[in-house]
């Protein structure tokens, strides 16, 4: 089978229902502090000891559950925190003392005591993204061998395709084709060599490290 993609459709397509909101009734969607959600309230980025947190209490019933796990039970009949329109109304005080309360431990804590019970997630640094169990379980970091024995980590192709192996290879290392390139473009040996004397061109002849010829694909002269 054929599969298209294409990064602007991929980030098009992030727009989900803001953009169905536009399509549709016209509404633009504002910007908000923290990646807030437009009208659910809390739902957005919050501050921690050590850290952030996403908490996104999308439905009803898990502000007051939030609302105890935090050892703040008054907040769930509070009238400026009792339902989403109020909530939204006071988002600057929701955010304070969700601040205020998050505050006291760090992300770990709390990823442990809220998760399975409210919509959480902590907020990676690169190194902690990479070096979680979840993306190793889903293969989603591989390894690259070169012919010359090294070797390098990077981040898989996001496509998966049932029953069939995508292309993983290393690409080729800095001028690793221009010998091939160049003879196919009419270059002897003689002028080949001078171009790179005279660093016209770069890396070194596949003889020199190792590589033999390949006509794959061309880091280019």
């Amino acid at each position: 089978m054929d599969i298209d993609t294409s990064l602007f459709d991929v980030a098009l397509h992030n727009l989900n229902y803001p953009g169905t909101w536009y399509l549709n009734a016209g509404t633009v969607t504002g910007r908000t502090a923290r990646s807030g959600h437009p009208s659910l309230v809390p739902s957005q980025l919050y501050r921690t000891q050590d850290g952030w947190l996403f908490i996104m209490c999308n439905k009803e019933k898990f502000w007051p559950l939030l609302a105890r796990e935090l050892g703040h039970p008054e907040w769930i009949d509070d009238p400026e925190l009792v339902n989403f329109a109020a909530r939204l109304k006071n988002r600057d005080r929701v955010t304070r003392i969700l601040d205020d309360a998050l505050m006291q431990a760090p992300t770990a804590v709390w990823i442990e005591r809220l998760a399975g019970k409210i919509p959480v997630s902590p907020v990676f640094d690169i190194a902690q993204a990479l070096e979680n169990p979840y993306v190793h379980e889903r293969d989603s970091v591989l390894g690259y061998e070169y012919p010359d024995g090294r070797a390098a980590r990077m981040i898989a192709n996001p496509i998966r395709v049932p029953g069939v192996e995508l292309p993983h290879r290393a690409a080729p290392r800095m001028g690793e084709h221009n010998d091939a390139l160049l003879a196919e473009a009419g270059f002897d040996a003689g002028a080949i060599r001078k171009l790179r004397e005279l660093g016209v061109i770069a890396g070194t002849s596949p003889a020199e490290h190792g590589v033999g010829h390949d006509t794959g694909p061309a880091a280019g002269p």
